[in-house]
């Protein structure tokens, strides 16, 4: 019975996320710093994390994997060099009481820079603007997020978030006076996904619903959050060959994304792990313009880990991540 439960919830979740993406809305949603990656383990393996436990991590991927934790507490700290010199800094917090019978309880935070910008307005002079004064884009979110373990091989998990933008303040002429407004919005969103252990080999089944919101506007314009859907799949390949299991792991990593502000595409990771101490990553991105290939590697020992992804980005600037990590 509960393995009928299981697939009917699986199947059902695949419609309605395929079907609640009818709509083609390409290049047509805001807040698009909800759709980059921060944790560097997640994206030197291109963020194909649907299925794959990361901790605390997993708020920012898929929060069923939540339930996967095996220690009391753990805590992250990534920072993302972004391009244009945009700075991501995010944090997770989990934590699993009596051995995880009451589930999985999890904290997310991020925050975005975008660096200075010079501020204008229209003026009636040959330039046909002037100068104002240095506007600080920001944008942040917040969220909690909760996950169970419903069998040995099924969870599921959700998160809720805030999210906000500013974009500073603009000077704007009304009937014939200057006055000064504020531009900033903000909105709550809903994370929730599942994931499923078929028992056989390790391979892991999940998908991942991101980003779900009303829409909200910047004046009369009104825009949707990056809604995304991902269906992922997962396996160590060493369990296919158990006379090298001991002391390594090679897991690769499968996600088909969904997304609603561009094209589907394929995301694709390797992580080799010699000894549960070296980490060895790279990932495969298809469908980008700028971006395809990504690296990194990492290392832990005494429940302590930090971790490292670079980017090659094209023309813009290189991207590098670091992610720092405690767990008891």
């Amino acid at each position: 019975m509960l393995k009928k439960s299981i697939s009917v919830l699986i199947v059902s979740s695949f419609l309605l996320g395929t079907f609640g993406f009818a709509e083609d809305k390409l290049a047509q949603t805001g807040f698009q710093f909800l759709s980059v990656n921060t944790d560097a383990r997640g994206a030197a393996m291109a963020g194909a994390m649907t299925t794959l436990p990361s901790k605390s991590s997993a708020l920012f991927f898929n929060p069923a994997c939540l339930a996967q934790m095996d220690a009391t507490i753990d805590v992250a700290a990534s920072q993302n060099r972004w391009i244009a010199d945009i700075m991501h800094n995010a944090v997770s917090v989990a934590f699993r009481p009596m051995a995880g019978r009451l589930g999985v309880f999890g904290l997310s935070a991020l925050s975005v820079d975008y660096g200075t910008i010079q501020g204008t307005a229209v003026w009636p002079i040959e330039a046909g603007a002037v100068k104002t004064h240095l506007i600080n884009p920001s944008s942040i979110t917040i969220g909690g997020g909760y996950a169970y373990q419903l069998s040995d091989r099924f969870s599921v998990g959700l998160q809720v978030k805030y999210a906000a933008q500013q974009l500073g303040s603009s000077v704007i002429e009304i009937e014939d006076s200057l006055s000064v407004k504020k531009n900033q919005t903000e909105a709550m969103a809903y994370d929730f996904g599942t994931l499923f252990y078929t028992g056989y080999k390790g391979i892991a089944f999940g998908m991942n619903v991101r980003n779900f919101s009303n829409e909200i506007s910047y004046e009369e314009d009104n825009f949707q959050l990056p809604l995304t859907f991902t269906m992922g799949l997962s396996a160590d390949l060493v369990n296919f060959f158990p006379q090298y299991a001991n002391g390594h792991s090679l897991i690769i990593s499968l996600d088909a994304v969904h997304p609603r502000s561009y094209p589907e595409h394929i995301n694709l990771g390797l992580e080799y792990t010699l000894l549960d101490l070296f980490h060895v990553r790279t990932g495969y991105l298809s469908s980008r313009d700028e971006r395809d290939m990504t690296f990194g590697f990492g290392i832990e020992k005494f429940g302590m880990s930090l971790d490292y992804a670079y980017i090659p980005f094209g023309i813009f600037n290189d991207v590098q991540m670091l992610t720092a990590r405690f767990s008891y």
